[in-house]
């Protein structure tokens, strides 16, 4: 605990930005390695062909539609975590992370069993082209049959980066990927003693080493290694704190799956449009490829969120509401640096970057309407993600919510769907994209200057603004 208090210390009155820095760079390291798994699955499922490297991008965001149902009370679970500590109510703290823990546990097991089930119909609703919809089906069921492992390793992040533990999570997510990179082409390919699995091999790499890493965490969490220490009291249910859990938690998860529920749509999107306007399997993979890249870039801005997020909780679980406010500032500023560099060189090197994971000119083709239409927007979702982050760390999951379902809802599909109709191209699928990021981002920033998320959620804390 003496860690944990040094930790706490440090985060709310220590230098802002070197703390900040401080905690993020196990986070963004921890993306890049997830990243980098997602770029070395995607190329080599690119060696089978433009339909085997679409298939991942179809299944998951059917998959984030039923994780992030969970993921809401993990945010729930994280605020109360993160503002415990900050008031040094370390007993409350732990005793909100066993209820959070053994909570998502149950749930990803019912979302396992759904999700192997109506998977065929998930697809279809999608409308996924025939020549992907096999191997679609084939990498969602197993993923699925994975979700309870990738829930528990997803609480156990979650907790020990609401104490500030930055460290802990990456050693483990790094140890995972790299066994998925390892595994990823002896099961693709059959390569040694393994089966030629494809598409498959893919997804049984991905819940292996999840299973793995999931083990380790929870042997971490109840042996008292870190600084929560779970026991089989901590994980009775504990129905009054639950509710608070839910209050805080169903607009989260609300928010969240709508989210992702609109990246299912947006698939149907592309695959509508796609073949209406040119070859849909060329417009998805142009897609998911797109979707890969700039998960690289936002690895750096999505780690100094998460970081800002630990600080924001624990310096609102203090009361100190300008300390918050001003770290935010701070990263909406520094994200938007590393985004708008990170374009650039998107921009520069479109060319090289998408040749190197297929060859194939229809696809080089279909991303320079991405880099022209779509790419400017990037360093505007670096303010939109911190923005989100901080109403979520603050415990205003209805801010949140409104916010995800706006962007996505209210901006993304109805302007993508309509320039693409209008403009009768694909181009308009990704200018409507990029419009949703810019516009998204202006109005999160014109919410978040109100003030109104300077308030806690812990006991005894009426905030102000």
């Amino acid at each position: 605990m003496k860690r944990v208090e040094a930790m706490r210390e440090q985060i709310l009155s220590g230098p802002m930005v070197k703390t900040l820095l401080l905690l993020a760079y196990p986070l963004i390291i921890n993306r890049l390695v997830q990243v980098l798994y997602n770029l070395t699955d995607t190329y080599w499922l690119g060696k089978l062909g433009r339909e085997e490297l679409a298939a991942p991008g179809t299944a998951w965001p059917l998959v984030w539609f039923f994780m992030s149902m969970g993921m809401g009370f993990a945010t729930a679970g994280f605020a109360f975590v993160s503002q415990y500590v900050g008031a040094g109510k370390y007993g409350k703290a732990n005793r909100a992370a066993g209820a959070l823990y053994s909570l998502m546990t149950f749930f990803a097991i019912g979302v396992g069993v759904f999700g192997v089930i109506s998977a065929p119909y998930l697809l279809r609703f999608m409308n996924v082209s025939d020549t992907v919809y096999p191997h679609a089906l084939a990498y969602t069921r197993v993923i699925f049959a994975g979700i309870p492992f990738s829930f528990t390793l997803f609480a156990f992040n979650f907790l020990l980066r609401a104490i500030g533990d930055t460290k802990t999570p990456v050693k483990i997510n790094i140890a995972t990927v790299l066994l998925n990179l390892v595994l990823d082409p002896f099961l693709i390919f059959g390569w040694g003693p393994f089966p030629e699995m494809g598409v498959v091999g893919a997804a049984v790499a991905t819940m292996f080493s999840n299973s793995l890493g999931s083990a380790i965490g929870g042997y971490l969490l109840f042996r008292g290694r870190v600084g929560i220490h779970l026991t089989p009291e901590a994980l009775k249910p504990d129905w009054p704190f639950y509710r608070r859990i839910f209050r805080v938690g169903i607009p989260s998860s609300v928010g969240s799956s709508t989210t992702a529920l609109g990246f299912v749509i947006l698939t149907r999107i592309i695959f509508t449009l796609g073949a209406r306007y040119g070859d849909p399997d060329v417009a998805f993979a142009t897609y998911s490829i797109t979707n890969r890249l700039t998960n690289f870039m936002f690895a750096f801005s999505d780690g100094i969120s998460m970081a800002m997020g630990t600080m924001v909780g624990q310096a609102i679980g203090a009361g100190l509401y300008d300390r918050a406010r001003a770290i935010a500032e701070r990263t909406m500023a520094i994200n938007f640096t590393i985004l708008g560099a990170g374009t650039l060189l998107f921009a520069l090197f479109r060319v090289e970057i998408f040749s190197f994971f297929i060859n194939d000119p229809a696809i080089i083709a279909e991303s320079a309407k991405v880099v022209k239409y779509f790419s400017a927007s990037l360093p505007f979702f670096g303010i939109f993600s911190a923005v989100n982050n901080v109403f979520q760390s603050a415990g205003h999951t209805k801010k949140s919510m409104l916010l995800s379902m706006f962007r996505l809802w209210g901006l993304r599909l109805p302007l993508s769907y309509g320039l693409g109709v209008l403009m009768r191209d694909t181009a308009g699928i990704w200018l409507g994209m990029g419009l949703s990021n810019v516009l998204g981002a202006l109005v999160a920033l014109a919410w978040f200057l109100r003030g109104s998320w300077m308030v806690g959620i812990i006991e005894g804390h009426s905030g102000k603004g």
